[in-house]
Parts: structure tokens; sequence; C-alpha cells
């Protein structure tokens, strides 16, 4: 419940701010527009909060936490006085209209290079992308990748740790291939790998693994590092830094081992051996029982990485900047080009996220720090602009089309069809909502 409770959480501060930055942007250029602005909201429904500032915009926080907007003066529907007329928005150029409705998608680009910009200054602890296990006969091994190489680029795209690896990887999918290069013994080499029988299921595996190769992590002792509470371990009176050396009179050597041993003895007591101080212990312990396996409640103590390994992506404001640029840069082409793929059937319907999939990632990008965070609030903020771009109506991009249809033939779009346009869209949009939300239910029963 308390994980529930932080995703929640998480999910309202990412989603308010990247909200607040989207429809901030629709707000400062209309007023530098010389729009007159009625209300600046954030959220939907039954305002919890609201206040009118010196300029005469209401300022309030909805209810609801699934969007905002600004509802500036329209002087065909709003009561207005011939002298507010020129404040209206619809009284407006074409040109300025068009300006205050692609601000708000342009806001979110800014705040994506803000945020990374921040967390490349902080820093953000990395791993080098080595590759660990591959598996026989998958598509990695026949492509010839090799255990304890560094990816160092794929498809002519530099890469620096295992996220750069992963976000390169999903631009692929439904590809017939991709080019990884590799270091090996101070040479790099590309590799080309084959992509028409990957099978990626976004529910159940990672884009690595599900090509058959896994990220080296270092080897695991038998050294117990954390004990679970209430668990058979914290019954038996296990410590943190016993070494377990014998299951059920069986001498182990290897995590590994120790793991299937105890996977096969659910809901019995048994014998552990360990070594504590020097001294060997006889410990009887009852397994418990976890999906049919045995439990016994410990973490293994792992062996450092090597130091050359290990990196922290950091860098001075400027090249932080440039940073932030380019990565914002890549989440947009990375972003469209999964669009593109949805529309030719090239990926299912089934990899869209919805706000349960976002709050999940929200509250466990949260939990691994700031950094982490803004690397998320990054990939939020970009999606919500690109897809506030596509020419749907009832979003940014419906209004631009409009606008376009306008300018080129000199007189707006007749307002029956757009009313119909906007019912269109409203269905479009409501069908997406309900297919993301089957698809996130779908992978919380799963």
């Amino acid at each position: 419940m308390e994980q529930v409770f932080w995703s929640v959480g998480a999910f309202i501060v990412a989603l308010g701010l990247v909200v607040t930055f989207h429809e901030f942007g629709h707000f400062w250029v209309a007023r530098r527009c010389g729009v007159k602005v009625l209300t600046f909201s954030i959220g939907f429904g039954t305002p919890l909060l609201k206040w009118r500032g010196k300029d005469g915009t209401q300022y309030q926080v909805a209810a609801i936490p699934l969007g905002g907007y600004v509802r500036m003066l329209d002087h065909e529907i709003d009561p207005v006085s011939d002298q507010e007329v020129p404040q209206s928005f619809r009284a407006k150029s074409v040109q300025q209209r068009f300006a205050v409705v692609v601000a708000g998608p342009m806001a979110n680009f800014i705040f994506s290079i803000a945020a990374l910009w921040l967390m490349l200054m902080i820093g953000m602890p990395a791993v080098k992308p080595v590759i660990g296990e591959i598996t026989e006969g998958s598509i990695a091994a026949d492509a010839g990748l090799t255990s304890g190489s560094v990816i160092t680029a794929i498809d002519n795209r530099r890469v620096l740790d295992w996220q750069d690896v992963n976000l390169a990887l999903v631009r692929r999918i439904g590809d017939a291939q991709t080019i990884v290069r590799v270091e090996e013994g101070g040479v790099e080499r590309d590799i080309q790998v084959p992509l028409t029988r990957w099978n990626f299921n976004p529910e159940t595996d990672s884009t690595i693994h599900s090509l058959g190769m896994d990220i080296y992590r270092p080897q695991t002792t038998s050294i117990i590092a954390a004990i679970a509470e209430n668990s058979p371990a914290a019954a038996a009176n296990l410590q943190v830094g016993d070494k377990i050396i014998a299951v059920n009179g069986t001498q182990t050597t290897n995590w590994e081992q120790i793991r299937e041993l105890i996977g096969t003895l659910p809901n019995s007591e048994q014998q552990l051996v360990v070594e504590r101080n020097g001294e060997r212990l006889a410990l009887n312990v009852r397994f418990g029982e976890q999906e049919g396996r045995g439990y016994l409640g410990v973490v293994a103590q792992q062996e450092p990485y090597p130091e050359h390994y290990l990196f922290t992506l950091q860098y001075g404001p400027v090249q932080a900047l440039a940073g932030g640029v380019e990565r914002t840069w890549n989440l947009v082409g990375l972003t469209l080009g999964m669009l593109k793929k949805l529309v030719t059937g090239d990926i299912g319907v089934n990899n869209l996220s919805g706000p349960v999939g976002i709050a999940q990632g929200a509250g466990e990008h949260a939990s691994y720090g700031l950094v982490y965070f803004l690397s998320f609030l990054a990939l939020i903020s970009v999606s919500l602009g690109v897809l506030n771009l596509l020419p749907i109506p009832m979003l940014d991009g419906g209004h631009l089309l409009f606008y376009i249809i306008e300018w080129v033939r000199g007189k707006p779009v007749p307002e029956r069809i757009q009313e119909l346009s906007f019912r269109v869209g409203l269905l479009i949009l409501v069908t997406l909502l309900m297919v993301t939300l089957f698809n996130d239910i779908g992978r919380l029963i799963s």
C-alpha cells in the first residue's frame, strides 16, 4: 500500500509539473500577443484552490490531476465590451493564434531540456554497457556478440550506459536490423544484428534480455547482505555477514546453487551450515514458500564492480545544456518513431501505457533518486509535447492544422466542420485512453 501512495504522489508531481509548463507556454505567449486570459487551471473539475491575480486571471488547482487548461477571452462566446474585443483570442491574426497554440508543446520541450540539463549538472552514477552472459542460439549469439565486450554505439549513435542502449534498441522495434558497435581489447568493430525474429514483449521482458544477452553484473557471493523482517532467515537467527556453505547436507560453492537448492524445499525444515566469525554453525531453518518455491528471505552480497566499469555522467553548465538539447532531440525522434510504427502496425497497441503505467514509472524513478526522476520528467514532457502536436482535433495539433488551412484559404474553417472534427477527435482520445487503461489493468493482473 505504501508503494501505491508513493507512485500516486510521484505521478501527481510529475504530471503537475509538465502540465503546468505546457499551460504556462500557452499563457505566456497569449499575454505577449495581447490576449486576455480568464482562467489558468492545473487539473480539471472542481477547484480545490483558487485566487485572482492582479492581471484579472483566475488561477486554480482543480480536483482531477490529469491535465489542465488556459481559458482565453472569446468575444464570440463571452459577453465583452467593444474595448475588450481586441483582447479576444479569436480576434487575433492567424499567426498570433498559431504562436499561442504551439507554445504549449514548445514549453514541454524546453522543460525537458532544463530537466536533463539539471540532471547532467548534478551527475548520474552510471555503469558502462558491458555485455554479460549470452544465451546460446539467441539473436545476440547468432550475430556474434560476445560476453565481456562493451557496447559503444548503436546505429552510429554513441551510447554511454545501459539506459542509452535500451532507448536505442526501443527505437529499432519493428525494424529488420540494427548495427551494434562493440569494443573488445581496445578494438572497435560493427556487428550487424538481424531483428526479424526479435519477439520483444515489454510486459514481461527487457529489450536487452529479449535479444539473448544479459547486463554484466559482478558475481554474487554466498555471504548474506540483508535479511527480510519476519522471514524464515530471521526466525532462524541468521545474521548479516553469515556465509552459507551447506544446504540440507549439500556443500555449496556459489549463490546460484544455493538459490536452486532452497527453491526445491518449500515449507520444509532443513539444516543450514553457515560460517560466522570463522566458526561453522548448523542452524535449523523452516523454509517458506513463494510462488511454489522455497523461500529464505535473504539478499546475498555482490562483489564490487571493477572500478573502470563505473563512471559519473556529469558535465559543466555549457556541456550539460548541449547534452540536454541532444537528449531531448533524441527523445522527440524516438517518440515520433514509435508513433509511426504504431500507425504502420510494426508495433502493437499493447505497448501503450496509460495513467496507471505512468504512475508506476514515476514511483519507480522517484524511488531511485532525484536524477532518475528528472530523466523520467524529461521523457513524460517530451511525450506530452509530441502527442499534443498530432493533427487530431481537440489537441493543439488539430488547432494548428485548422490555422494552417485558414492561412492558406484566407478564411477560417467553417464552424460546422470544426465542431464535427472535435467530436471525432474526442472519440479518438477516449478510445486511446480506454486502450491504455485496458493495457495497464492487464499488466497489473498478469
